[in-house]
């Protein structure tokens, strides 16, 4: 096989099977009996939740040590129960909750430092490191799937953050295919590289199956007034009722006020290896100035591996200036244009899912499931500073982008990369 001998997949925690995913399911269960304070909450999570007792639960907590911690699935594992207790301690209740108690604070930051992750629920911890598989099945199929932890333990936030899985899962086999076309353009092989954009084009168009069976078992009123609200961040929720974001407490007099953002499919390292690979450069994005925009501030929110291997990637890819160099190359040209069309297309399927899913599901206004303080707490998390005329719907993303716009940008500047 060629492929670029300067990326080490294994150097970033990728594989050329699973691409960001763990080479094997991720941890169900921290061993032993010393974390067991934390897996007995996530494993009652939706109940405590429901009764209204999850935070006096999370309260009466002791401060473990992260530092009984030993391989990187167990790392990974505490991450994710800590940022679903996190998000269940503000969100759990009629109002938000600013204050994160040093039980959950202390162990929480440890474990960052080690990932390079901040201290929230973030796409690794909900999704990356969240489901299980029997055996070795083919877990590209979300049906093959199930969830480890679950804020609602309804079907439907299972399948929605499964889907996600199962895409993540498709993706391995396209990083080595484009290492493999960085190679080829490197090697000025124009027949191989113009046969890798080929695949690399059906590959997305799996994707976008995969995606659009989103509908098939997440309903988009449970999505919005039951997970969305838990799956919201700290920064920008004046209108929520956290002005100042999150304190976490360190104890002894010690915290910073942390205005994160929430989890968000913005958050995958996988999509945005796409945009470098074609060359699809974004403008500033999501109302974050800077050259970066808001795609390059969700790279704080992806482990530090992860991130690093972009970086590698943005100072490799090729693709985009060789196929601008050889214009008399017509099928390279042809190809390279499919794949931008193909990642548009992809895109705009999820824009008609956000669509579903959270502008008519907030225009409906009502829950038949929910209590009017979390209907009330759902639309305050998705709208965050009212108006305004260029978001017009005024619904903002749980990553903080005003919602609609952004997605149609990114989709509209991928159309536009073509040659």
């Amino acid at each position: 096989m060629l492929q670029s001998p300067v990326i080490r997949l294994e150097d970033y925690a990728v594989s050329d099977r699973n691409g960001f995913l763990p080479t094997s399911p991720p941890l169900a269960k921290l061993p032993g009996a010393y974390y067991e304070p934390w897996e007995a909450l996530a494993s009652r999570l939706s109940t405590l939740i429901k009764d209204g007792s999850i935070r006096s639960k999370i309260d009466n907590l002791p401060i473990l040590d992260a530092s009984w911690l030993q391989t990187e699935p167990e790392w990974r594992r505490a991450y994710s129960v800590l940022g679903f207790l996190t998000h269940a301690y503000i969100w759990g209740g009629e109002k938000p909750k600013d204050t994160i108690p040093p039980c959950i604070t202390k162990p929480f930051l440890e474990i960052c430092d080690h990932l390079g992750l901040p201290p929230c629920a973030t796409y690794a911890g909900l999704t990356l490191w969240n489901y299980t598989a029997p055996g070795d099945v083919d877990i590209s199929n979300p049906d093959n799937l199930s969830l480890l932890t679950s804020f609602t333990e309804t079907v439907d936030e299972e399948w929605f953050l499964l889907i996600s899985v199962a895409i993540e899962a498709k993706g391995g086999k396209l990083v080595s295919l484009m290492l493999d076309a960085i190679a080829a353009a490197t090697a000025n092989d124009v027949p191989r590289l113009t046969a890798l954009l080929c695949r690399f084009a059906d590959g997305l168009r799996d994707f976008n199956c995969t995606l659009q069976r989103m509908h098939e078992r997440c309903d988009p009123e449970v999505f919005f007034y039951q997970l969305r609200p838990f799956l919201a961040g700290s920064k920008n929720m004046a209108s929520a009722g956290l002005p100042k974001g999150v304190f976490y407490d360190e104890g002894n007099g010690q915290g910073q006020w942390q205005q994160y953002s929430g989890g968000s499919n913005g958050q995958s390292s996988l999509i945005q290896t796409f945009d470098i690979f074609l060359g699809v450069n974004h403008p500033a994005t999501g109302g974050i100035s800077g050259p970066s925009g808001y795609l390059k501030e969700m790279r704080d929110y992806m482990p530090g591996p992860h991130r690093r291997f972009l970086e590698v990637l943005t100072h490799h890819s090729n693709i985009r200036s060789f196929v601008i160099s050889s214009p008399n190359e017509q099928s390279l040209k042809e190809a390279y244009n499919a794949a931008c069309l193909t990642l548009s297309a992809f895109r705009d399927t999820h824009v008609q899912v956000v669509s579903r899913y959270i502008v008519l599901a907030a225009k409906r206004g009502t829950s038949r499931t929910q209590s009017s303080e979390n209907v009330n707490l759902a639309t305050a998390s998705a709208q965050v500073d009212g108006l305004k005329d260029d978001n017009p719907s005024g619904l903002y993303g749980t990553g903080g982008t005003a919602l609609m716009p952004f997605l149609k940008q990114t989709r509209d500047t991928t159309k536009d990369a073509t040659i």
